[in-house]
């Protein structure tokens, strides 16, 4: 239950003004049909979890444990840094009308996710937890927490949100998280 209700959290915070939030605003503005662009998020954002996962899943047995312990610990520390530096938006990743609101939104929030903030934490998320079903649903309902209300209030709710105040709260978190890694490898606690 922690994995999950972590996952949800952090992934749900930092979406928040990520460049995949600001596509879902752009496919709402431009399509004006919430339910392909809702359902589009949620099969692109369950597929790219699914494979970010499976990555997390599979690095404890890549590696040793005291070796993991080190990449966790640093990499959810990079993560705290990364969660406060803007993203940027290319337009290219909302070019592709030509195929459909479900399939243009299905094509554009997968690729967006690569390499993002959300699917690296799904990574992190999932190595650390040794959950990868509670991981990946989790992460994707954050992404879905996050998503939803941008596609259905767009403008309306752009300009409300304290973007950096929650950037700043998921920094915050992962900050901690690699606090706790690290004090497991080098043995505070």
């Amino acid at each position: 239950m922690e994995a999950l209700l972590v996952s949800t959290g952090i992934v749900a915070l930092a979406e928040i003004g990520d460049k995949t939030q600001l596509l879902a605003f752009i496919l709402a503005a431009r399509f004006r049909r919430p339910l392909p662009i809702i359902l589009g998020i949620l099969v692109a954002t369950l597929a790219n979890h699914t494979l970010a996962g499976a990555l997390g899943a599979w690095l404890p047995e890549l590696v040793d444990p005291t070796t993991l312990a080190w990449i966790l610990a640093i990499g959810f520390l990079l993560m705290a840094g990364w969660m406060l530096i803007p993203d940027q938006f290319d337009e290219e990743d909302a070019n592709l009308a030509k195929f459909g609101v479900f399939t243009t939104t299905l094509i554009a929030f997968f690729f967006a996710e690569m390499g993002d903030k959300t699917q690296v934490a799904t990574v992190a998320l999932a190595a650390q937890f040794q959950a990868f079903f509670q991981v990946v649903v989790g992460t994707t309902l954050g992404m879905m927490l996050a998503n939803v209300p941008a596609v259905l209030l767009g403008d309306r709710i752009s300009g409300t949100i304290p973007v950096r105040l929650v950037h700043a709260i998921a920094a915050s978190i992962f900050a901690v998280l690699g606090i706790m890694a690290l004090g497991h490898v080098i043995g505070w606690w």
